[in-house]
């Protein structure tokens, strides 16, 4: 039987099912990229059965089989990405749980974590992805993503705070004004005693908000800390994993874990991206954004961006006829990631910016691809 024959048959089924025991709701499809753990493939495969016993169902893809899991048989690594790319893609599920996946600058992950001190749930904004290549713009709007997150999953007023990070004073400044013009959220306040937005790492340990707002590189940080601080850091074991990637006009729900994510980590992420669906995630962003736009987003971030631009400004450059950009260049400074597209537009080579998941990526047709690296290096964006 073929694939797409036995989701079908599947859906039935659930349909059967509910009318036998009273209950319509359909459960969330979730597919699971088993093959690429630290902790081999049998890891993953428990994290499946552990989600599918919690109301999830877990499409695995990869090499093993369990009752009551859903099998795609794949070949590797590479062949099972691609396969939940398609998946996703053709909705044969509502969305998937993998290792590494590159999402386009203007996207980030939210992740979610349960703090020692307290045993409460923090979601960390963000941890994965950039949300813009400027540093205080993507903090801003990390803000507006883990409140879209957060209310997915019911938080129906999430409190945020602002980590004591570069250009955490700049963010709250944004985000005040933002708040100011309409923008309905609240600030939490710092457990320390002078109190306040911006968060110390007392506020980290003990989840004095519910979205704690920094960039992703640090964000990423904290989720492993938080994940594996009682493992020695082999084993992530505790926590929801990196989270989804969200961002405006962004309809794709693809949730990320880490090589070093065990069952548990994996399992509680199926079981995110479940209660995203079931919280119509994408409803939520789409309201939130035009809520955060009514109150000015795009002119708050546009006037910052102005300010910080020096008196005389580099020549814009036009960008050449699109083509497919099947090749990369890793390595190079996230700051500098739009300078080094301009530098290939220029050359007349069509490019664009991306983030994989060692880091940021300037990515060009396979033709380009060796004369784009030598123009990189030659203005020293890469090695």
């Amino acid at each position: 039987m073929s694939m797409e024959k036995k989701i079908i048959a599947k859906a039935f089924m659930e349909m059967a099912e509910g009318l036998e025991s009273g209950s319509f709701g359909v459960k969330p499809r979730i597919a699971l990229t088993g093959m690429g753990s630290e902790h081999g493939e049998e890891n993953a495969m428990q994290a499946a059965v552990m989600a599918a016993a919690r109301g999830v169902d877990v499409y695995y893809i990869g090499s093993l089989e369990h009752e009551g899991i859903t099998t795609i048989h794949v070949a590797d690594d590479e062949e099972g990405h691609k396969k939940m790319e398609e998946m996703v893609e053709k909705g044969e599920v509502d969305g998937a749980v993998t290792m590494h996946f590159p999402f386009p600058i203007g996207v980030s992950t939210v992740g979610r974590v349960i703090t020692p001190a307290r045993g409460k749930e923090m979601f960390v904004a963000n941890t994965t992805g950039t949300s813009s290549a400027d540093r205080i713009e993507g903090m801003i709007k990390n803000a507006v993503y883990g409140i879209i997150a957060a209310k997915a999953c019911g938080v129906k007023e999430p409190t945020l705070g602002i980590l004591n990070v570069d250009g955490a004073r700049q963010t709250e400044m944004a985000l005040k004004e933002l708040q100011k013009n309409g923008y309905d959220f609240k600030f939490a306040e710092s457990a320390r005693a002078d109190g306040g937005a911006i968060m110390r790492g007392n506020d980290v340990l003990q989840g004095t908000p519910d979205v704690m707002v920094m960039d992703s590189l640090t964000g990423n940080v904290m989720v492993k800390m938080l994940s594996s601080f009682t493992t020695g850091g082999s084993f992530e074991a505790s926590g929801y994993g990196y989270g989804p990637g969200i961002g405006e006009g962004y309809d794709k729900l693809i949730m990320i874990v880490s090589r070093a994510s065990g069952a548990p980590v994996i399992a509680n992420a199926l079981e995110y991206a479940a209660q995203l669906i079931r919280g119509k995630v994408f409803d939520v962003a789409k309201a939130e954004f035009a809520k955060a736009e009514k109150a000015g987003l795009s002119k708050i971030l546009a006037a910052r961006k102005a300010a910080a631009k020096p008196a005389a400004e580099a020549e814009t450059v036009a960008a050449p006829p699109a083509e497919p950009c099947t090749a990369s260049i890793p390595g190079i400074e996230v700051m500098d990631l739009e300078d080094a597209v301009q530098a290939l537009w220029k050359a007349g080579i069509y490019a664009e910016s991306g983030m994989g998941c060692t880091g940021p990526l300037v990515m060009m047709s396979e033709a380009n691809h060796e004369k784009a690296l030598e123009i990189l290096k030659k203005a020293g964006y890469v090695g």
